[in-house]
């Protein structure tokens, strides 16, 4: 009997996670559920006969906690599948001083895929991993196509915040930008990364802000396709089903290639903001 691959869902307590996670069960993978409020994720493991992993984000401690348990529970991780972050519609600093768009989207993020690394590079070394099927996945949206990245300003503190639309649409650009370099990074190491937009989802993200509320009540409450739906990108791309594209790409759900920012083109920005998330995450240089 081989062993089941190990699924690890940040952002699963709702919404895409959620769906993710209890997809990702159901096929006869072993799920990790990550999530920041502990009942819902708590909740959510039991529907996927998973484990639950509490860890809020805004927190760079639960963050490296999560990354050491990760590693004492598991000797092996096939996906992580990168799904927490939203929209903040205030200007607000996080316990560790940094803005929290930028933290919850780029920075929690990018610090818990390279604690992770060296076991998911481990995975793809083992007799029964498949080529090409230990992967990094991160949940980036096409907003990044307006996203406008400052190296000198991550934090957005000297530009308007705008309801926070502006930041989010930076902090995609970033992701997808990250993961870009993180697959060139890669290379050689069978490990794979990959950002995914999942389309316009109806769940609880934006909840704060003035504008998704306005129109899930204009619309009644049916702004965006189901969770579900939304979940359907990365239900696949968790699978051992191969990749239509090389390792690096922006996926517009299903489809690859999908419009970018015109940073994502540089790679010299590229490398620098791989390094300066680093700095900024205290994991030293990559």
């Amino acid at each position: 009997m081989s062993t089941p691959r190990v699924i690890v869902v940040t952002g699963a307590s709702s919404g895409i996670g959620r769906e993710t996670a209890r997809a990702v069960a159901e096929r006869g993978d072993h799920v990790a559920v990550v999530g920041r409020n502990p009942e819902r994720t708590h909740s959510v493991a039991r529907e996927c006969d998973g484990e639950a992993y509490v860890a809020d984000f805004d927190r760079f401690d639960d963050v490296r906690m999560l990354g050491e348990q990760l590693l004492a529970r598991y000797d092996r991780i096939d996906v992580l599948v990168g799904n927490a972050g939203g929209l903040i519609s205030e200007w607000k600093l996080t316990a560790d001083g940094h803005e929290r768009t930028l933290q919850s989207n780029v920075l929690s993020p990018f610090l818990l895929t390279q604690l992770l690394l060296p076991r998911l590079q481990a995975t793809a070394a083992l007799a029964d991993s498949a080529p090409g099927t230990v992967r990094v996945l991160a949940t980036a949206s096409m907003a990044n196509q307006w996203g406008k990245l400052a190296l000198d300003d991550l934090e957005w503190a000297e530009r308007p915040y705008r309801r926070g639309w502006p930041v989010y649409a930076a902090a995609k650009l970033a992701v997808v930008m990250w993961i870009r370099e993180l697959a060139e990074r890669l290379t050689g190491t069978g490990v794979d990364a990959y950002s995914v937009h999942p389309g316009t989802v109806a769940t609880s993200f934006g909840g704060t802000s003035r504008l998704v509320r306005f129109g899930n009540a204009v619309l009644g409450g049916h702004w965006g396709r189901s969770a579900l739906s939304g979940a359907e990108p990365l239900i696949a791309f968790s699978s051992t089903l191969p990749m239509q594209a090389p390792s690096g790409t922006y996926f517009s759900r299903f489809r690859p290639f999908g419009g970018t920012g015109a940073q994502a083109a540089d790679p010299a920005l590229r490398r620098e903001l791989f390094d300066l998330l680093a700095e900024l995450t205290g994991v030293g240089p990559v």
